[in-house]
């Protein structure tokens, strides 16, 4: 039977490169890097020059990469801390964040005396950016989170108007950027985010590492408490070889970023072509089946049938040996409707099934063809 995975935005393939540097590093460097004799010199000299490589790239100081466990992490350290230390009363979203954002942001407004303002959204999820200046002139004490890329729709947040928004409101600025750092050139002494969330397994790194960006001076504390690793942010022996594999990975998204970039947003572009010729009542969600303002890697389609379940069509998808989602990886075994989908479509589009398919630089025009003549066998 073929396979064809199709979930990239859900996790990708670990790169061999990759592996053979943790595998490296596991075997020779055990050292823990909080240790003064050689074997934690070197442990640490890995973890270092994995922090420059990073900030290199983002154009930041190597001071401001937090390495936690991954974008789960990152989040709550920057949303708990704004709210505990840095006296936020106000934070500004949406409802089609990630779960990590909103569901951190719910236990807050809970906990603490702070407000949770919700942005008005548009058929295609777009936020209203006027309204967002609106709120930031009359609100004190705000923190902003707004996702780069939506990691169910595509959809691409105006980042540096945000960033621009903010600041001169004297508000700060979180971006949940798992979805982009890694597949897009972010500049970010340009771009005036205060605040970012980095997760390695969604550029071919491991699983279980990430890094916060938390600009100098911030004043954000710590929320696990221990040792004094990582600069006081975030207590724990740094596991090195995901460190190590986090750094391989980012340095081989960025070497190959522009070729790989122009490779998918292709692929992307012939399975458009292709759904829309073979099942013309195909509808996209949010702006995904635009290629300038959604990223490369996403389409989230509207099949036309409402009597088909979107979990039906995927088991008979992964019965053809086909991998894609109804939505994010966090809610995979959940009955209930897309959160970020819900939030944007009418109920008549929300009896239709969605599906997300997310590609990387290792599919192929054949997956794109496999994926549409299974689909239109269904409709």
């Amino acid at each position: 039977m073929k396979s064809v995975y199709l979930d990239n935005a859900a996790t990708t393939a670990i790169l061999p490169e990759v592996v053979n540097t943790m595998t490296e590093v596991l075997t020779n460097t055990f050292g823990n890097p909080s240790s003064t004799h050689n074997y934690g010199r070197n442990a640490k000299a890995i973890v270092e020059q994995a922090r420059k490589t990073i900030a290199k790239q983002l154009n930041v100081s190597s001071s401001e990469i937090i390495f936690t466990s991954g974008g789960t992490e990152a989040d709550n350290l920057i949303l708990q801390s704004a709210v505990k230390d840095l006296g936020v009363k106000t934070i500004i979203t949406t409802k089609i964040e990630h779960h990590a954002v909103l569901n951190t942001i719910i236990y807050l407004s809970k906990h603490y005396d702070v407000e949770i303002v919700y942005l008005d959204l548009d058929e295609s999820g777009q936020i209203n950016y006027n309204q967002l200046g609106e709120f930031l002139k009359s609100k004190d004490n705000v923190l902003v989170s707004l996702m780069h890329v939506n990691n169910e729709i595509g959809n691409i947040l105006d980042i540096k108007k945000v960033a621009n928004l903010c600041q001169e409101n004297k508000a700060l600025f979180h971006s949940d950027t798992v979805q982009s750092i890694g597949h897009y050139n972010l500049d970010l002494q340009d771009i005036k985010v205060d605040f970012a969330a980095v997760s390695a397994h969604k550029f071919h790194g491991p699983k279980g590492v990430g890094f916060a960006f938390i600009r100098k001076n911030s004043g954000l504390h710590p929320i696990i408490f221990g040792g004094e690793q990582e600069r006081g942010q975030r207590a724990g022996t740094e596991a090195l070889h995901n460190i190590a594999g986090l750094e391989t990975a980012f340095k081989i998204a960025y070497q190959n970023l522009e070729t790989d970039k122009t490779y998918i947003t292709n692929l992307k572009s012939y399975c458009l072509k292709q759904l829309k010729k073979e099942i013309p009542s195909v509808k996209f969600n949010g702006l995904s089946d635009t290629l300038e303002n959604s990223a490369y890697t996403i389409i989230n389609m509207r099949l036309p049938e409402i009597s088909k379940d979107a979990t039906m069509i995927q088991f008979h998808l992964d019965l053809k040996g086909i991998a894609c989602s109804r939505g994010s990886a966090c809610q995979s075994g959940s009955t209930k409707n897309s959160h970020v989908l819900e939030a944007i479509l009418a109920k008549e589009a929300l009896k239709k099934a969605s599906l997300r398919v997310s590609f990387s630089k290792f599919n192929t025009k054949e997956d794109v063809d496999y994926l549409v003549n299974v689909l239109k066998e269904l409709f």
